[in-house]
């Protein structure tokens, strides 16, 4: 089993382990009535929704990077799957920045991209690799 490649799997996941506990905090003062401002509005309040929209694309493109990266473990994944699957990972951080922090739904489209083709080159790699 190659830990070249369950290594950006790994980050992955703990990507979106941190995004529950953004969210969590987020939710606070709603929840639990704490983390308020002296004046009683929730610091979150813009944050919240990002922060949810995006915990949830966790689960939707990267199921295909994870599952490709698990057919690659039966094999050498190769230099070029590594820095896909870091690729992705590194498109995945940016994406998760851009949507919680602005509301520039161009840039987030353009970065994205990272993520789209990373996968898509996984799984080139897969067709090419798997007998």
């Amino acid at each position: 089993m190659s830990i070249e490649l369950l290594l950006p799997m790994a980050a992955h996941v703990g990507l979106a382990a941190t995004l529950y506990g953004l969210l969590t905090l987020a939710r606070a003062p709603a929840v639990w009535g704490v983390g308020h401002r002296a004046d009683g509005s929730d610091p979150w309040a813009i944050l919240e929704p990002r922060i949810s929209a995006n915990l949830s694309n966790q689960f939707e493109w990267p199921l295909f990077f994870h599952v490709a990266c698990v057919i690659l473990l039966r094999t050498e994944p190769g230099a070029l799957a590594i820095g896909l699957a870091w690729a992705f990972v590194a498109g995945r951080l940016l994406h998760s920045g851009v949507q919680i922090l602005t509301n520039h739904v161009r840039l987030r489209g353009l970065v994205f991209m990272i993520n789209f083709l990373a996968v898509i080159g996984l799984w080139l790699v897969v067709l090419t690799r798997v007998n």
